[in-house]
């Protein structure tokens, strides 16, 4: 390759890199975590557990309340069955939801603790508003398989030589390189997968509209329609018709879909002839997906779809696969442990990657360094340890907030993150880096003491008592204190012993050295 082109294709991993990292380290710290929705969701609420699970005979009662209470509902809404994190019947509408209490009286019910969505939020729009945060880290997550082109690229001829290289010592410059090639080669796979399920799934409908407007004449959703949904909205509710019960309903799904374990039910113009329920759930098939929906008319009970794992189009295998390899929605531990390490491993792909940029710019034997390369120290430690301090925050004030706590949930990660970045700016970076990191230290090791004072159960009791949730959120959260610890003393070591002529550096250059 011509030393030119290297250079153009060095210049557009570097740039689309930096472009993109901010929001995609966040994107990715936070999506690891998620990958444990289902667990996390019984740490963020174990008095859940203890809750009697509602009876499915329930379910017809308490879509009755809500319809008589709020007529408007019947157009759209959603039940979801008890299941081992949830075991209580809800039903949500407009964003609100409603359960019977004890006396089969209806309530709304308000989260207490919104700590997975919080953070799977976070995952999709980088703390952006939900309006549009979504649409521009799609757009990155295009860039970002821009960068992961040229980066192949340019390492490839290399790829045998420096893949298992960890050069440790005194070039720093060198050491991070090679662990950043490292970590980007062996988990291509994973980063290709996420680059391109990402942009697919937060710009799906951006990305057809040329070719529903311009090429299929505004009919380019009804000939895809089948494959991305399990059924398109009913054309208004028709006459009059009462619905049948839900036991029926369910019943008859059963037994066209055999095997499914109904989990959720969507209706749409309830009380009418042209009512609509689809049920989902899982259905154990070899294959990638495992959702199964069934669509049904509500008011006369005729099945008008089945769509199982082994029997849908290529169409939806192959959006229902990508949906199930971007959330590791299939395996078991070890796919989830695996997915949780490529993850981190992806968040620090982006930090190490602005570090590189940093000690690219550096003036060597010169005292005053670029600008460009302070403001970025900056910026990186900011952003990317402000989401690590802020992530942890919101794990403690789900143990520790009073009163509304999935308001203090969002307020704690958002004002710990903007503090991070305004200190990031206020302090030498070395020092910034050195106080955040343990920051980020403090606040991650006080988990299991959280969790301790909230739930009056100690790790170790969780443990015996079966509770390997609470232990294992213990052990991680231990395991990456000392992480951050140990890089805050290595960072404060390298500004007190290491080469003043950087950024980095908290040693005053000696008298009569270049300037």
């Amino acid at each position: 390759m011509k030393s030119s082109t290297l250079r153009t294709y060095i210049s557009v991993h570097t740039w689309v890199g930096l472009a993109a990292g901010f929001c995609l380290f966040i994107a990715f710290y936070a999506g690891a975590i998620t990958i444990f929705h289902e667990q996390l969701h019984a740490w963020e609420r174990p008095a859940a557990r203890t809750v009697p699970r509602t009876p499915l005979s329930q379910t017809q009662p308490l879509i009755d309340a809500v319809l008589a209470a709020h007529p408007q509902a019947a157009a759209n809404f959603y039940v979801r069955l008890p299941s081992a994190e949830q075991p209580q019947t809800v039903l949500e509408w407009d964003e609100r939801n409603f359960r019977l209490d004890a006396a089969g009286r209806l309530e709304e019910v308000r989260e207490a603790s919104q700590l997975v969505d919080f953070l799977y939020r976070l995952h999709y729009t980088a703390g952006l508003p939900r309006s549009w945060g979504i649409y521009v880290l799609g757009a990155l997550c295009v860039l970002y398989g821009l960068a992961l082109a040229s980066g192949v690229i340019i390492y490839a001829p290399s790829f045998f030589k420096d893949v298992f290289a960890l050069r440790i010592g005194k070039n720093i410059k060198r050491m991070w390189q090679d662990a950043h090639n490292a970590v980007g080669i062996l988990s291509l796979p994973f980063h290709l997968m996420y680059a391109w399920s990402s942009a697919v799934l937060a710009l799906g409908v951006v990305l057809l509209a040329p070719f529903q407007y311009l090429i299929f004449d505004g009919k380019l959703i009804d000939v895809i329609g089948a494959d991305i949904s399990a059924a398109a909205p009913p054309r208004g509710a028709g006459a009059p018709a009462p619905l049948l019960p839900a036991s029926q309903l369910m019943e008859t799904a059963r037994r066209a879909a055999p095997g499914m374990e109904i989990a959720t039910l969507v209706y749409r113009q309830a009380g009418g002839a042209n009512a609509q329920l689809q049920a989902y759930g899982p259905m154990a098939q070899h294959t990638l997906s495992s959702t199964a929906a069934v669509v049904i008319n509500a008011s006369s009970g005729t099945v008008e779809r089945v769509l199982t794992p082994a029997g849908a189009s290529p169409g939806t295998r192959f959006m229902r696969g990508l949906q199930t390899l971007h959330f590791a929605n299939y395996g078991h531990a070890a796919v989830r442990w695996t997915y949780f390490a490529l993850g981190m491993a992806g968040a620090f792909l982006f930090y190490s990657g602005n570090l590189l940029w940093i000690e690219a710019r550096r003036k060597r034997a010169v005292a005053a360094q670029p600008r460009s390369g302070r403001l970025m120290a900056q910026a990186t430690l900011g952003v990317c340890l402000g989401c690590v301090a802020g992530v942890s925050t919101v794990f403690l004030m789900n143990k520790l907030a009073p009163g509304d706590v999935p308001r203090w949930e969002e307020a704690g990660y958002y004002g710990v993150f903007l503090l991070c970045v305004a200190w990031a700016f206020a302090r030498p970076p070395a020092r910034a880096a050195h106080e955040l990191l343990m920051l980020s230290a403090a606040l991650t090791a006080a988990l299991p003491l959280a969790h301790w004072y909230g739930s009056g159960v100690d790790p170790l009791r969780s443990l015996l008592q079966g509770d390997t949730v609470a232990a294992g959120v213990a052990v991680v959260a231990l395991a990456f204190a000392a992480l951050y610890r140990r890089m805050a003393r290595a960072v404060l070591r390298r500004g007190l012993q290491g080469d003043p002529h950087s950024v980095w550096s908290l040693r005053a250059v000696p008298a009569g050295a270049p300037a």
